[in-house]
């Protein structure tokens, strides 16, 4: 059964207890018209992608596109920064749960990406109550009470709130428009322009965006399209929205100078999206065996195609007046061994010493304790000023093969690599469909990007027949044997063989990696697509 709400939009399941303030007969209605504007644009840019993947696929090699050189050698610069994003040195991210809003705003981030994407399962109640709770955000009233008693609200200064809509490639199928299912990015961006645009800009700030997965300028050109249409709607000025892009598919670094164009009046600018970019580097080349990558652990922001992409972005962003963000730090600091903690801790520090020697503007950290070390590190190159937009960085000069230098990463492919990468796919695939897309495991905060490395690496190791560095074949009869070894050890650690049954799901859990890591010549897109289907409200 479902319940009508608005002329041709139907809602799968009717809204409970606040959720209704967010599901308004008149929200919905505006997100429709964004479906029904824009959603044939969406399905033909989604169809272009399977296009170029094919032509890839053939042989053509991704370059610098011709037809737009006058966009890159033009003399062009995007809107200075909005208010609340002149100073952005290290944001905090995290998904729309009510206590991580609260305590992401008090982290004493510059920034905090409230995230409907990698980090959310989009179970129906987490996307509604997530507008719920950015409502309330936005409004400073938003509170919470955990189970112990403890109680959580806003501080005096809280974080500039910044949120992340679902890319282009997901529906939500909890939303019918004219009987279809309407796209993701229209319904987490449309809600949340419809109740809070006003009242953000009443308070001194604007609704800013993150803007993942894109693949083209032609893709970012539909969201500035969008942008322009809400705004108007909405009686705001144009401009007032403004969006940072996730620069996190390999096509998209090629498309950096068109992306900000497209962009120019809402941009906010680039984010080095790096886990996402890994697994895109391996998805978009996944026929080709020079370009196999080593284990997740040795493919470091340092080996050439990383360090060709990051650089780029930097240079890109400064010349057009652009922030250039840096890249997530996932570490979840634990107390239980202070000196692994602090070797760990050692590692962020000097991967955020690098962007911000590097000219970045700011980075991205997981976790609040992190705040302060990432911090530390902008301070000492920025100092008092707000950026270093005033970084040219001409120094850097990145060529189409510095950017597809893959075959060039050093590293070796380990049985501990192999099966961390089982591992971490199952362990974060039963996360997902329990209804928490940001998961702690073994002190790491793991997301869907990260989980997608570690399926398409098993994927790409067996198709290329790689060898572990003792001399063993990757193969689906290895990779079998080690899923059930590691099964058996995540039922240890749990120690509750009841609720590893039941709650954890592992025979699903373990047939969903599956059915994306050993799929054969197949290689599904994203793994959150046939997990969607399993996801239940």
């Amino acid at each position: 059964m479902t319940t009508t709400v608005a002329a041709g939009v139907e809602l799968t399941h009717p809204p409970e207890g606040r959720q209704a303030e967010v599901l308004s007969g008149e929200a919905l209605a505006f997100v429709a018209e964004l479906e029904r504007r824009f959603g044939s644009r969406r399905r033909e840019l989604l169809q272009a992608r399977a296009e170029r993947r094919a032509r890839w696929a053939a042989g053509e090699m991704l370059d610098f596109r011709p037809e737009t050189r006058e966009v890159r050698e033009g003399d062009w610069s995007v809107a200075p920064p909005a208010r609340g994003l002149e100073d952005r040195r290290v944001e905090i991210t995290g998904p729309v749960d009510r206590k991580m809003i609260i305590n992401a705003l008090n982290s004493g981030a510059r920034g905090f990406m409230a995230d409907f994407e990698d980090s959310l399962s989009p179970t129906w109640t987490n996307v509604a109550n997530g507008h719920v709770n950015l409502a309330d955000a936005v409004e400073g009233t938003i509170e919470f009470t955990a189970d112990d008693g403890r109680e959580y609200r806003l501080g005096d200064k809280v974080a500039t709130l910044l949120v992340r809509p679902r890319g282009w490639h997901l529906d939500d199928k909890h939303v019918l428009v004219d009987g279809r299912a309407i796209t993701g990015a229209f319904l987490d961006a449309g809600l949340f322009l419809f109740h809070n645009a006003r009242r953000l800009l009443d308070k001194g700030r604007g609704p800013y965006f993150y803007l993942p997965k894109t693949e083209s300028h032609l893709e970012a050109r539909l969201w500035n399209d969008v942008f322009c249409h809400c705004q108007d709607a909405l009686g705001i000025e144009r401009g007032s929205v403004r969006a940072t892009v996730l620069i996190e598919t390999l096509p998209a670094a090629f498309e950096m100078e068109e992306i900000l164009y497209e962009l120019r009046e809402h941009s906010a600018g680039l984010n080095a999206g790096r886990w996402d970019y890994i697994f895109s580097a391996i998805k978009t080349f996944r026929e080709r065996p020079e370009m196999v990558l080593p284990q997740r652990n040795d493919v470091k922001m340092t080996v050439p195609f990383m360090r060709a992409y990051t650089e780029l972005l930097v240079k890109t962003c400064h010349r057009r007046g652009a922030h250039a963000m840096g890249g997530m730090a996932a570490l979840i600091p634990s107390r239980r061994d202070p000196e692994a903690n602090e070797k760990a801790i050692a590692g962020v520090r000097a991967d955020k010493e690098r962007e911000a020697t590097d000219g970045f503007d700011g980075t991205w950290v997981a976790h609040p304790d992190l705040v302060p070390v990432a911090t530390e590190e902008f301070d000492k190159v920025l100092g008092d000023r707000p950026n270093q937009l005033d970084r040219q960085r001409d120094d850097v000069h990145v060529t189409a093969d510095d950017l597809l230098d893959l075959a060039s990463t050093p590293g070796a492919i380990t049985e501990e690599g192999l099966r961390n990468d089982v591992n971490v796919g199952i362990q974060y695939i039963s996360s997902w469909l329990r209804g928490n897309g940001a998961a702690a495991i073994y002190g790491l905060m793991e997301d869907a990007a990260t989980a997608e490395i570690a399926r398409s690496q098993v994927w790409q190791w067996i198709r290329h027949g790689a060898e572990l560095d003792d001399g063993r074949a990757v193969t689906p009869e290895l990779v079998r044997q080690l899923e059930g070894e590691e099964l058996e050890r995540i039922r240890s650690e749990i120690g509750d063989d009841e609720w590893f049954e039941t709650q954890g799901r592992p025979r699903e859990s373990r047939e969903l990696f599956e059915s994306v890591a050993l799929t054969g010549e197949d290689f599904v897109e994203f793994l959150t697509l046939p997990a969607y289907e399993r996801l239940e409200p």
